[in-house]
């Protein structure tokens, strides 16, 4: 009869035709593992949260640097926005003080103060947009400002002194659109 007791306690789940035996040792054991899987399952979880976090705070900064960069562009763009009409505009001009350097006759000279008015009236328009000559003759040569093409020896002169201004150069607002045309001085 004891045997048949034992059984009893020892056998669970008749109805399905399994059998599972309850050992106090393998419980135990079960437990442990248990225990070892949701550790190891918290570390993971924990490492995957730390990698996440950190995914998030470089995409964050990312962000921020895009949102920077965006707002200097912007900037830049809003700074420099007449730079493309300006660079139209500079050959004519040019053009402008080639025709002023005609000699002024009694013919000629109401047509000489129409261009002439037209000549200030330009530049002024290119002062307002922040346009300014670069000042060339008599300056040391800037190869930021200027674009020597041609160097002669002059004795009373310094050496890399600007000499003479072949085609005006301009700057808008900080930045060179066009550099200065110069002869240097050896």
């Amino acid at each position: 009869m004891e045997e048949q007791g034992n059984t009893n306690e020892n056998e669970k789940n008749h109805e399905d035709g399994k059998v599972e035996v309850l050992d106090a040792e393998q419980e135990g054991k079960d437990t442990a593992d248990e225990q070892l899987k949701l550790q190891e399952e918290n570390e993971a979880l924990k490492k995957e949260k730390d990698e996440v976090f950190q995914r998030m705070l470089r995409v964050q900064a990312e962000f921020d640097n895009f949102k920077k960069r965006s707002q200097r562009e912007k900037e830049a763009d809003r700074k420099y926005k007449s730079q493309d009409l300006v660079n139209e505009l500079l050959p004519a001009v040019d053009n402008f003080e080639r025709a002023l350097q005609v000699e002024t006759t009694e013919d000629n000279a109401g047509f000489v103060e129409g261009i002439t008015m037209v000549y200030r009236q330009i530049k002024e328009a290119l002062k307002s947009q922040g346009v300014e000559e670069i000042d060339s003759v008599d300056k040391e040569f800037d190869p930021n400002l200027h674009h020597a093409v041609m160097q002669v020896e002059e004795e009373d002169k310094e050496p890399n002194i600007i000499v003479e201004e072949l085609q005006k150069g301009y700057v808008l607002k900080d930045r060179v659109i066009r550099p200065a045309m110069v002869k240097v001085n050896k």
